[in-house]
C-alpha cells in the first residue's frame, strides 16, 4: 500500500472530506461550504487526495463532481486488520469494568 495513501489520511480535514464523500458525490463547491477553510485549503486538499486515489473528479458542466474511491480503503483497512485484537481485548477490559454484574454494591 502506497504512504501517500496514510499520508493523505493524517490530516482531519481530509478525512472529513472523505466522510462527506462517504455519503455520496459532491461538488467542490458544496464540499468547501463545509468547513471554514478557504476554498482554496478545501482544493489543495482534494488534490491530495485525488493523488493518493482517494478520490476521483469529474467535470460535470462547470463544476468538479468528487467522488469517494473505496479501494485504497480497503487497503488500509486488510492492513489494520491484524491488529483489531488489541482493540478488541482493550474493549473487553472496558466492558468487563463497566458491566454491573462485576460492580460490587458499596459497604453499608
Amino acid at each position: 500500500m502506497a504512504d501517500d495513501v496514510f499520508l493523505a489520511l493524517a490530516h482531519p480535514a481530509r478525512r472529513r472530506l472523505l466522510e462527506l464523500l462517504a455519503d455520496g458525490p459532491r461538488t467542490a463547491g458544496d464540499l468547501a461550504a463545509q468547513f471554514t477553510l478557504s476554498r482554496p485549503a478545501v482544493a489543495e486538499h482534494l488534490q491530495i487526495l485525488r493523488r493518493a486515489e482517494l478520490v476521483q473528479d469529474e467535470a460535470v458542466g462547470r463544476r468538479r463532481v468528487y467522488h469517494l474511491r473505496s479501494e485504497p480503503l480497503r487497503d488500509v483497512g486488510d492492513w489494520l486488520h491484524p491488529f483489531e485484537r488489541f482493540w478488541r481485548e482493550r474493549l473487553r477490559s472496558m466492558a468487563d469494568l463497566l458491566d454491573p454484574e462485576h460492580t460490587e454494591d458499596p459497604p453499608r
